[in-house]
């Protein structure tokens, strides 16, 4: 993977517990941004339980242990 050219902010954290039915994404310049999950289908299939277990790829991408598609972050801001 490769960063996203003129994409200079990066993921830092995901969060499924504190507002329910929505992604809540901590990024590195100190936003976050919350979306709901029927913005993205094949997360909300997951049980919370393999939600918790999501992984940050190269700052600007992120996937689960149990789902082989990644997301960017562009999706995120696309919404």
């Amino acid at each position: 993977m490769c960063r996203i050219p003129n994409f200079n902010v990066g993921i830092k954290s995901l969060d499924f517990v504190s507002r329910r039915g929505k992604m809540a994404v901590k990024l590195s310049d100190g936003r976050e941004v919350i979306v709901p999950l029927s913005m993205f289908p094949d997360i909300k299939r997951l049980p919370l339980k393999e939600r918790q277990k999501w992984m940050v790829l190269d700052d600007q991408f992120f996937t689960f242990a149990h789902l082989s598609k990644v997301f960017s972050i562009q999706e995120l801001f696309r919404i």
